[in-house]
Parts: C-alpha cells; sequence; structure tokens
C-alpha cells in the first residue's frame, strides 16, 4: 500500500510508522528545535487504534494518531521550508519556504497546547513516513530550476492532503482539542494551498 504524506500548513503529511521496527528514536536536524522526529518502522507505544488517513493512506482514528501526523507534517514542512530558503533560485520561493518554517513551527506549538489539554494528555511524537523522507531527501540533491519544480509539487500535493486530513479530523475526530486545533487550521491549510498553487 502507498503511503501518501501532504504538507500542511499544519503541515506535508500525517503519517503512522509500521510496527515492528527496532530502530532508535532520532532527532531530524534544522526541522522544529528540541522536537523528537521518530523513524516510520518504530513502534509507538502511546498510538492506539487505526484508520485511513487521507493524507498518507495511513490508518488513523484516536487522538494520538492524529497529533503523531500532524506534527509529522509540520516537520517536514518546516525542513522542506528551510530547504526552500537555501536552494530556491525564485524570491517568491524563498518566501513560501519562509512562510513555511514560521507558519509551521506556530502550528506544532498549537498542537502541543491542544494535545496538552486534551484529558488524558496527548503528547505528539512525530513521525516522517517514507515518502516525507524520501521527498526531502530528493530536494536535499535538487538544484536550480529542478529544485523549484519539485518543491511547487510536493507543496501542493502535501497541501491537499493535510487539507483533507484536517477536515476529516474536525468533523469525525475523538478528541475535542484536537478536533478544535484541526478546524481551527483547516482555513490556514486551504490558504497555503492557495499559494502554492499559485507559485
Amino acid at each position: 500500500m502507498h503511503r501518501y504524506f501532504f504538507a500542511i500548513g499544519l503541515g506535508p503529511a500525517f503519517a503512522l510508522g509500521a510496527c515492528g521496527g527496532s530502530e532508535p528514536v532520532t532527532t531530524v536536524d534544522n526541522i522544529v528545535a528540541n522536537d523528537t522526529v521518530i523513524p516510520e518502522n518504530s513502534v509507538n507505544a502511546n498510538a492506539t487504534g487505526t484508520g485511513v488517513n487521507a493524507m498518507t493512506g495511513a490508518e488513523v482514528t484516536t487522538g494520538q494518531a492524529f497529533a503523531d501526523a500532524a506534527g509529522a507534517s509540520d516537520a517536514y514542512e518546516v525542513a522542506a521550508g528551510k530547504l526552500a530558503l537555501q536552494k530556491a533560485t525564485t524570491q517568491a520561493l524563498k518566501d513560501f519556504g519562509g512562510m513555511m518554517v514560521t507558519a509551521h513551527t506556530d502550528s506544532t506549538a498549537k498542537l502541543k497546547a491542544a494535545a496538552a489539554s486534551a484529558t488524558p494528555a496527548i503528547t505528539p511524537a512525530p513521525r516522517l513516513s517514507a515518502e516525507q523522507e524520501a521527498n526531502l531527501a530528493t530536494l536535499r540533491q535538487a538544484t536550480g530550476a529542478d529544485f523549484d519544480t519539485a518543491y511547487k509539487a510536493q507543496q501542493v500535493v502535501a497541501h491537499e492532503k493535510t487539507l483533507a486530513a484536517v477536515q476529516d479530523y474536525a468533523a469525525t475526530g475523538t478528541v475535542p482539542e484536537l478536533k478544535a486545533f484541526a478546524a481551527t487550521i483547516a482555513p490556514i491549510v486551504q490558504m497555503h494551498l492557495d499559494k502554492a498553487r499559485s507559485l
């Protein structure tokens, strides 16, 4: 099954790790300071339950799973945005990358606050999907116009998936605090998608 990850103004993509892996937890450089991102094949002991996430094709039904996916989306967006600031050839793409870094850092703070206020409290454990990792690898290797093309394409797809996921959780989620977060973030994701499509 393909896993898709979106870039959310939340940021791309919510992703759940497959069970059975034993890789250690690692910190992804230049993503979000002091945030730990768990490799996709690591086991998340806090996650329970499953369901299908519209952004990743992965299953998500619990508040923990949504929080993990939202955090991973933010981490991807911040990392990709930092690459755009460094490598994009146009000022418009650099500006968009900077906006993604700021917006997704803010989204992470809001996500953590919402998750902490839930009963019981939830601690997001961001987990980059294989697709997110591959997208970042593509951006790291690309240069010039190839970077610009790849970044724009990834941003449109990621925000489309993120928008569908946050709208779905806002409508059907089970944790009121996270539902409110999703409802608040959805218009921001829509704005980012519209901007990405216009680049």
